[in-house]
């Protein structure tokens, strides 16, 4: 690539002066006082990194900040929309195939008639709810879903004569039917008011039980019985690894649920609502800002800059890092989008959240199109707010009522009526072996939806790496760091025969990160530049008595300067702190991942970040080497795969030796590196088939090139650039062999 004579070599002097802080390393390195495989603790500067700080959890503060203008808004609202498919589960999006539904057991009543209504969305997994037909109303009619979030039993909810008093008495309801059967009371009025109204099951609610409410809603405890590699169940890492999730199944729900509704010929494409409470508020605005089918939204109790959601059906890993539930609010603009808030964690929302949705919906030109109200009851969707929301809808899908909307009195449907399973139609199974089989079957056909993907040209190459690739930065979390982002601190500089040493931090100011670094500097330097990953951290670089091992001097006898990182939690970072032995958890004593990775990256992305904050110091220096090339042994050679994934066209040659291992046998969910997401994207080798244009040099992963790198490198017409070695021995330097020869 480079020759390595006087003519395009630099001398070392020139070199000194332009990437002396180019490459870094952790901490002071003096070889009388190394023991083992890392810097004398007393020779280590102390440095701040938020990564050692507290987590952030579901209590935390999630403000929303609106963009300059709409064209910035779209870009982050792409990733934002991205963010939520990944974190469900759903992306690449469920195939709109079709749905046979099962409608029996109308119930007429005198202007509006109910239908029990039942849909596998997956195979043993079941949409379940009522359908509202307006009676006397020509087509097309608005459609309105209604999930109805964490109300005891249901679409089957009856608040009881005691509570229905008490309620009226506090101006929270004004009749005693509605106000003791408040889900069924909106149902009905949006009917009476001319709209089509699905009132579908949250899961583990009502009919929902083919996975139990003490699953989806209460789990609160790892199974081992449910967390090896072949029998796993929900919660477990092997379903992280997925990304199937609580949140993600009855997202897909909802989904399919949507579909279906958008094939009834009586339904209205251009108005379809929804609007839930609590839980099911969360199901409302996660579906309106995915799928722009919703052309209106109101969400009740749940949008807020405090608590996000508490329960395991309200969160999952990934879902909102660096976001929150008002900005996923904001993804309804322009479309209309009415908010109502109660005595719980959205009583602030007309000083906090609302004014920002204002001023967004204001630069997306529709200022009309956003409504909150504060009232000052407890967490409901009682008659107050439903009235609100009636007003909003009438409005929006322009129903011509007369203001103020009025809920008329009506005869409430028994729990038999509602039920859609019954001797004819009975209800499924709810055992283990059948979330199992659920689960299971899932993940089956999500792994063929991805194997569909696998690219046979330069067309079919973009739409893999669209996918797959989309799902890999959403994992890794962050794009490559700006340069004004980075800044260097020396921590020492030592003349060496041949060479020059630097140690210094990488400090990213944007995220509050320092990335310690190891640097080695040619005398006569050909603008080459390796990053080698090793396990040990950037000490590999150097042997016990502080000479560069082996394959290290190698390379800069060939004049390429190399770089040594240590990722979180190696070396100097374990001088701050030691490294914990399993994954940090937020103070949450239920063991759901999501409860943490729901708000923080993982550790296996975080370290990743340290790979690009290298990567992207090397690329902005202003020295410009002409080649990066990415270098990673063990577990490290994976973070070097996802690194390279995240940036290919940053890296120049990529050299992984993985020993073989595969994300697919983490069974602890706490395992420091599990990658929630990994499996469902292909694992090591779907990392690996997302690398070109580098070149690529594998070991320690397969007998032969891996069908997706074989795949994605000849569609890219760069199978040629692809080598694999297969000895066991000497691995090390057959990979500077490589180097060098490229």
């Amino acid at each position: 690539m480079f020759q390595n004579d006087d003519q395009c070599s630099m001398d070392r002097r020139t070199a000194l002066q332009n990437i002396g802080l180019a490459l870094l390393s952790t901490g002071v390195f003096n070889s009388l006082a190394r023991t083992g495989n890392v810097f004398a603790a007393d020779q280590i500067p102390a440095f701040n990194d938020h990564r050692l700080g507290e987590l952030k959890d579901l209590n935390g503060y999630f403000p929303f900040t609106p963009s300059e203008s709409p064209e910035a808004w779209e870009k982050r609202a792409e990733y934002v929309r991205l963010q939520i498919k990944v974190a469900a589960g759903v992306w690449p999006e469920p195939e709109n195939s079709k749905i046979n539904a099962t409608l029996h057991g109308k119930v007429d009543r005198e202007d509006y008639t109910v239908e029990k209504v039942f849909f596998e969305s997956s195979p043993g997994l079941y949409v379940t709810g009522n359908l509202y037909r307006p009676k006397g109303k020509q087509g097309p009619l608005p459609m309105v879903l209604s999930p109805h979030g964490h109300f005891a039993d249901g679409r089957f909810f009856d608040s009881g004569e005691n509570r229905v008093q008490a309620d009226i008495k506090a101006g929270a309801e004004k009749y005693e039917v509605g106000g003791r059967y408040p889900l069924q009371a909106r149902c009905v009025q949006l009917a009476r008011m001319g709209c089509m109204v699905f009132h579908y099951d949250m899961l583990g609610y009502a009919d929902g039980f083919c996975l139990s409410h003490g699953l989806i809603h209460g789990f609160a405890k790892q199974r081992p019985e449910m967390s090896s590699e072949k029998n796993w169940g929900l919660f477990s890492a092997q379903a992280e690894l997925r990304l199937i999730n609580a949140l993600g199944l009855q997202t897909l729900n909802s989904i399919r649920a949507l579909d279906w509704v958008c094939s009834l010929p009586e339904v209205d494409p251009k108005r379809i609502g929804i609007t839930g409470a609590s839980g099911g508020g969360t199901q409302t605005f996660i579906l309106a800002a995915i799928d722009n089918r919703i052309t209106a939204a109101f969400p009740a109790v749940m949008v807020s800059t405090a608590m996000q959601g508490g329960c395991t059906c309200e969160n999952a890993t990934y879902l909102r890092v660096d976001t929150g539930n008002v900005e996923f609010a904001a993804l309804l603009a322009p479309r209309p989008l009415g908010m109502s808030a109660a005595d719980d964690w959205t009583k602030e929302i007309e000083t906090k959240g609302l004014p920002e949705l204002k001023q967004h919906f204001k630069m997306m030109g529709v200022p009309e199109n956003v409504v909150g109200k504060y009232y000052p009851f407890p967490h409901n969707y009682n008659y107050v707010s439903r009235a609100m929301m009636y007003e909003f809808f009438n409005q929006h899908f322009k129903l011509g009522m007369t203001s103020p909307i009025i809920e008329a009195d009506f005869k409430p449907l028994t729990r038999e009526e509602l039920s859609v399973w019954n001797k004819k139609y009975p209800a499924p199974p709810s055992d283990e072996q059948s979330e199992i089989k659920i689960l299971h079957t899932l993940a089956k056909n999500n792994a063929a939806q991805i194997e569909r993907l696998i690219p046979k040209d330069q067309t079919s190459l973009a739409e893999y790496r669209r996918v797959v690739g989309g799902g890999i930065d959403v994992m890794v979390g962050r794009p490559l760091p700006e340069a004004n982002d980075l800044e260097a601190e020396k921590i020492s500089e030592t003349e060496k025969e041949g060479y020059r040493q630097y140690h210094t931090l990488i400090k990213n100011k944007r995220y509050g990160e320092a990335t310690p670094a190891l640097f080695l500097l040619p005398n006569q330097w050909n603008r080459k530049v390796v990053i080698w990953l090793d396990d040990q951290g950037k000490s590999a670089l150097l042997q016990q008595d502080g000479a560069l091992a082996a394959p290290i001097q190698r390379l800069v006898d060939a004049g390429t300067a190399v770089a040594g990182i240590d990722v979180l939690y190696q070396g100097d970072f374990n001088q701050n702190q030691p490294a914990p032995a399993e994954m940090p958890v937020v103070k949450n004593p239920r063991e759901f991942a999501g409860f943490t990775l729901g708000y923080n990256h993982p550790v296996f992305s975080k370290q990743v970040h340290d790979i690009l904050n290298a990567l992207s110091f090397c690329k902005h220096h202003e020295s410009n080497p002409q080649s990066i090339s990415l270098v990673g042994f063990g577990f490290s050679g994976v973070r070097a795969a996802a690194a390279c994934a995240h940036s290919p066209d940053l890296i120049q040659q990529l050299a992984v030796d993985t020993g073989g291992f595969q994300f697919a046998e983490i069974t602890n969910v706490r395992d420091l590196r599990l990658w929630p997401g990994a499996v469902k994207y292909g694992d090591v080798n779907g990392l690996l088939s997302l690398c070109q244009p580098a070149a690529l040099w594998i070991a320690g992963n397969s007998a032969t090139v891996p069908k997706l790198v074989q795949a994605s490198y000849n569609s890219a017409g760069l199978l040629n650039k692809v080598s694999l070695f297969n000895e066991t021995a000497n691995r090390e330097n057959a990979a500077v062999d490589w180097l060098i020869k490229g």
